[in-house]
């Protein structure tokens, strides 16, 4: 994605003003929130990192890093998205100059002013490391000077949370200068290499340079390796010596030798800040002046009377001290009730009152990203910059939709309520699944989803009643074809016909019929006539002929007729169809049979008379 134009609106929110930086990363543009009506920082990821899932994961940490570091000191981040092929962080804008222009214009700093800025900066990172997040590129680019003379550390887009596989073994990430000798070696690093780097910007801040320079980045990273940084004394003769001393443990090569935490090294800076000749601290401490006693006289009288003054001065201590803190109480305001509210507003809110914002990320039923739990309460009245602590909700958690496929209906919704999820029951025909019983969920089984979510559950309501197509007249592969492509189940049979071979002649159940998708549906097609030769059985014995008939496949009539000659008794006389022809097999073949009937015998004429 190109440099993107002033007036483009990101996310349907925000509306950009110009760009204001570039990074090797994004481009950072002035922006106003449309729904808020304030203006932002907004972090565009450049799109040829967009694809590689390294700098998206990289680019959402960094988000995620820094708004759970919500601190007078950090630059807060009030939201994430994506903007067209590419992703974005809304955060606080502040109008001021960096700390690297500050020490391009002014260095070397006066060291009181050396020592507040670094203290500031060392306020960042505690917070962070005590999170487990380790920032890995402290620089005074990074650093940010409000108007007011507030310092806010910002880009904590190589910060680390915890263990991650996403920097790997032996990469070298942060900015040269200001390198640990740990990372500049590909090594783990820890808040030491922190403070090693914050080391450095006070060393370039007293002096105006960085103590080791080069170049190229393998040459300084060595130096920070294998070279000693120069005494602050040799290069700025009238700096402290217990500051030079504060910055060489700073800038220790192994890390056990730094200061422990960041809290240890603001106490050494405080303490050299104590020590400096011909400097005023930015923010003296307001004493009582001490009271005037009187000069001690001897003897008893003198040791009574010292008895008798002590109450008195203790009184008149408590008294001073009471007012002090009166005048010195910082003003109270009430801190707003942000509970129900989600994380962006509720930052927003808190923070148009004056309050910093400390996230704790809790399990709980209500949605991610919503105000559970604050501290201190809504309503309460606390010092302005009091930082208020919030429980904000990540939601309850994920798990895997249950297999619920086959079981009951009432079963289904049971197993997936188990695994604490809602369910929406919705109806679909299936001729394979039992009606009642469950088809599929949507999402499928075996996703992880948040417990709580709604959970589609499909249960069938029974095969499908659909109407029989007429296929009589059809060719059998037409048929089948036509009948398939409907839902139905397809039986084949044959009957001999002198219709075309293979057209449907009859079909069961009947076209019109409704029926339950999947049901059988028969059809007879034609199939050719089988033919043989009659065998010719004119002249045979009727038994034979009828076996010899019969053998060849035909059925048998036999008819009698009287013959006049005793050899053609029990003789076939003819046949029809006659011997020879080819005749469809199974037709009657008509024969007929003589039968010999002996003719009467006439009586003889009686005798005649003589």
């Amino acid at each position: 994605m190109a440099e993107l134009p002033p007036e483009t609106v990101v996310d349907g929110r925000y509306r950009l003003i110009g760009r204001i930086g570039s990074g090797g990363m994004a481009d950072v543009y002035r922006a106003e929130d449309t729904h808020l009506g304030r203006e932002v920082a907004l972090k565009v990821l450049h799109s040829r990192f967009a694809q590689d899932t390294h700098f998206v994961e990289r680019f959402r940490r960094e988000a995620s890093a820094a708004a759970g570091l919500q601190h007078p000191n950090v630059v807060s981040v009030f939201d994430r998205g994506r903007h067209g092929d590419t992703y974005y962080i809304a955060m606080e804008y502040l109008r001021g100059r960096t700390l690297k222009q500050v020490i391009d214009a002014d260095a070397p700093l006066p060291e009181d002013a050396a020592i507040d800025y670094a203290i500031q900066m060392l306020r960042a990172a505690g917070p962070a490391h005590a999170r487990g997040i380790v920032h890995r590129d402290f620089k005074p680019h990074n650093a940010i000077l409000s108007d007011d003379g507030r310092l806010k550390v910002t880009d904590f887009g190589i910060a680390r949370a915890g263990v991650s596989d996403i920097t790997e073994t032996g990469s070298i990430m942060g900015t040269a200068q200001y390198l640990s000798p740990e990372q500049a070696q590909g090594q783990p690093v820890g808040p030491p290499s922190d403070l090693y780097s914050i080391g450095v910007i006070l060393h370039e801040m007293l002096t105006g340079r960085v103590p080791f320079d080069g170049d190229s980045a393998v040459a300084i990273a060595m130096q920070h390796v294998t070279e000693q940084p120069p005494p602050l004394a040799s290069v700025r003769p009238d700096a402290s010596p217990a500051l030079g001393a504060v910055l060489a443990r700073a800038l220790a090569k192994e890390p056990e030798r730094r200061f422990a935490n960041a809290e240890e090294f603001i106490t050494a800076l405080e303490e050299a800040r104590g020590v400096t000749e011909g400097v005023t601290a930015r923010y003296p401490a307001v004493v009582p002046a001490p009271l005037p006693l009187p000069e001690p006289e001897p003897g008893p009288l003198a040791e009574e009377r010292r008895r008798s003054w002590w109450p008195v001065a203790l009184l008149l201590l408590g008294l001073a001290l009471l007012i002090g803190f009166l005048l010195l109480r910082p003003d109270q305001a009430p801190v707003p009730d942000v509970v129900g509210d989600q994380l962006a507003q509720a930052r927003a809110e808190l923070d148009s009152a004056g309050f910093g914002v400390d996230v704790v990320r809790v399990r709980d039923k209500a949605p991610e990203g919503e105000v559970v739990d604050q501290k201190p309460g809504g309503g309460d009245r606390a010092a302005e910059g009091t930082v208020v602590e919030l429980e904000v909700s990540q939601g309850p958690g994920q798990r895997s939709i249950p297999p619920v496929e086959g079981l009951r209906s009432d079963r289904a919704v049971k197993r997936l309520n188990r695994a604490g999820f809602k369910v929406d029951l919705d109806e679909l025909p299936s001729s394979k699944v039992r009606k009642g019983h469950a088809i599929r969920t949507a999402p499928d089984t075996g996703t992880r989803e948040e417990v709580g979510s709604r959970v589609r559950l499909f249960v069938s309501s029974g095969p499908r009643a659909i109407r029989v197509p007429d296929v009589v007249g059809l060719s059998r592969a037409s048929a089948e074809s036509r009948l398939q492509e409907e839902g139905f189940d397809v039986v084949v049979e044959e009957r001999e016909s002198d219709q075309p071979a293979g057209e449907v002649l009859d079909q069961d159940p009947d076209a019109g019929t409704e029926v339950d998708e999947g049901s059988r549906v028969t059809i007879t097609i034609s199939k050719p006539e089988a033919k043989a030769q009659v065998p010719r059985v004119v002249g045979m014995a009727s038994a034979d002929a009828q076996a010899s008939l019969r053998s060849a496949g035909f059925a048998v009539a036999v008819v009698e007729r009287t013959v006049a000659e005793q050899s053609q008794d029990g003789i076939v006389t003819s046949q029809r169809p006659a011997g020879g022809q080819e005749v469809r097999k199974g037709a009657t073949v008509r024969i007929v049979v003589g039968r010999y009937t002996e003719p009467p015998v006439e009586p003889e004429p009686p005798p005649v008379d003589p």
